[in-house]
């Protein structure tokens, strides 16, 4: 389990070392020049705790959407299931072959509506494209007014709009950041809690190399963490490890009998 989490964060616990690689090779330069000309005062353990708190703070905030998003992408395969339910459904219940066509469409428009979620998940269709996609099903429902399957009708309306609303509201988690001001406040005090550190006399010096290190591998692998989750959706970034799973959408579309990008990948491995 722990090689698999190493593995999945790796992007960050590399980038993390780097950060302290860097510091101390410049603690080493600025003790060798003579140049920390700062005392260890009680004062700088204050700073580090205030820095972690502030830490603390934005990852409270960034975790709070996240664990919402690991619900949506699951509400948004429901949806689907559902529309595409209810057009089978109408398909098998049509009294002619005009209905049964109608019903077919709609089933159709269900699984190209799932396709085009998918996509945009990857960022490989822009959100007005699948609004119109999505509002397309208004026209192929258009074509089945039946009083016999007005109920069914009125459910895949109801799921459609449920539908834009999650859509909206991924595109808002997505395209947004949490408080970009306490990302700036963090990364300054960071920055020169870094600067200080490297600055201050400590002894013995091999010791102080240890715990300077420690302590900037917590806070850049925070940092770094914390922009991470910022982002469930982040499927369209090859840097980012920490995305809630798509897996209960591509399970509806495979249902549905819809290809997804991950079944078409391995289908050209084979």
């Amino acid at each position: 389990m722990f090689k698999r989490i190493a593995r999945r964060h790796a992007r960050i616990i590399g980038s993390s070392l780097v950060v302290v690689a860097v510091v101390i090779a410049l603690k080493a330069a600025a003790h060798a020049a003579g140049w920390e000309v700062l005392s260890l005062n009680p004062l700088l353990s204050g700073i580090v705790a205030a820095d972690v708190f502030l830490m603390g703070f934005l990852l409270s905030g960034v975790l709070a959407d996240f664990k919402e998003s690991e619900k949506l992408p699951g509400e948004v395969a429901a949806s689907l299931e559902i529309m595409f339910d209810e057009a089978t459904s109408m398909a098998r219940r049509a009294s002619d072959p005009a209905s049964a066509s109608a019903a077919g469409s709609i089933a159709a428009g269900v699984r190209l509506l799932g396709v085009s979620v998918h996509g945009w998940f990857y960022k490989k269709q822009r959100t007005s494209a699948l609004m119109e996609t999505l509002g397309d099903l208004s026209l192929r429902l258009g074509t089945l007014e039946s009083p016999a399957q007005a109920a069914s009708i009125a459910r895949i309306k109801q799921e459609q709009h449920g539908l834009r609303r999650m859509i909206v509201r991924i595109h808002t988690i997505r395209e947004t950041s949490f408080i970009s001001s306490g990302y700036l406040i963090a990364e300054l005090t960071t920055a020169l809690l870094s600067l200080a550190l490297i600055l201050s006399r400590m002894e013995p010096f091999y010791e102080s190399l240890f715990i300077v290190g420690v302590i900037v591998f917590l806070l850049a692998f925070l940092l770094l963490l914390i922009g991470d989750l910022d982002n469930p959706f982040g499927y369209y970034e090859r840097a980012s490890s920490e995305e809630v799973s798509l897996k209960p959408l591509e399970d509806a579309m495979a249902r549905m009998g819809a290809p997804t990008e991950t079944q078409e990948k391995k289908g050209a491995d084979r």
